[in-house]
């Protein structure tokens, strides 16, 4: 199961988060923000502090209730995917976001690079992809 995605700019600001089952507790806004400033600070630290030169940070976060997938673009876009933790090809699932992110919002001229994204063709493709999960 999907639970939700988050997509962070390279500067660490929120520019997109859908949640995708409804048992999940709602946040506020704030609260949103917050979260995904503390990952891309977590993130930024842990690619510091890694072992291994040229690390990229955290790529995957594994609990008992949930697994946390981050995929990092070479423009600094960060796509979190939070699924339960059995769920499988998460990669594969990353792409195909990352290419709806491509062909609906990127190749949008109205949409400006690192703000908030609204595209309803976006959305209306992650809702089919999703279900398709």
């Amino acid at each position: 199961m999907i639970y939700s995605l988050y997509i962070i700019n390279k500067a660490g600001g929120l520019v997109y988060q859908r949640d995708f089952a409804e048992q999940l507790e709602k946040l506020s806004s704030n609260d949103y923000l917050v979260l995904a400033g503390t990952f891309h600070g977590v993130h930024a630290i842990t690619s510091k502090i890694s072992p291994v030169p040229s690390s990229s940070g955290i790529e995957v976060l594994e609990a008992e209730t949930f697994k946390l997938i981050c995929t990092q673009t070479l423009t600094g876009t960060k796509f979190l995917l939070v699924t339960d933790p059995q769920h499988q090809n998460v990669e594969v699932l990353q792409k195909k976001v990352y290419d709806l992110y491509s062909n609906f919002v990127m190749k949008n001229p109205f949409h400006t690079p690192e703000m908030p994204i609204r595209s309803d063709q976006f959305d209306a493709g992650l809702t089919k992809l999703i279900s398709e999960a």
